[in-house]
């Protein structure tokens, strides 16, 4: 089974950084897609950034500007860099990739979460 190891996660203080990694455990045939999703108690996980294969990016409005997500293939990594942290970017941060295999099956594969944390 696919095990996506993040790390990185702490405490969001205003105005600052923090930078999220994501390794799997296995290589594959081919990654379209590599990103995260972030979620607070009570609400849907939203997609905040995502890379293709060709280096297409998308980022929500929220952290436009402030966040960058790249992608490592060489060793089956993402990581969002995070700037200008603000309180509501609080949540539980997955890293999520979508693999293509020599048979064209696609799946989703999802990291086991990290926290960012509000300041208190």
């Amino acid at each position: 089974q696919v095990q996506l190891v993040e790390s990185g996660g702490g405490v969001a203080q205003p105005g600052g950084s923090l930078r999220l990694s994501c390794t799997a455990s296995e290589t594959f045939f081919r990654i379209l897609t590599m990103g995260w999703s972030r979620q607070v108690p009570g609400k849907d996980r939203e997609m905040v950034a995502q890379i293709s294969d060709s280096g297409r990016t998308y980022y929500d409005d929220s952290v436009k500007g402030r966040f960058t997500n790249s992608r490592d293939d060489a060793q089956n990594k993402v990581s969002l860099q995070m700037n200008n942290l603000k309180p509501e970017d609080a949540a539980g941060y997955y890293c999520k990739l979508k693999t293509m295999s020599t048979e064209n099956e696609v799946r989703n594969h999802w990291g086991q979460g990290t926290q960012v944390t509000r300041s208190s």
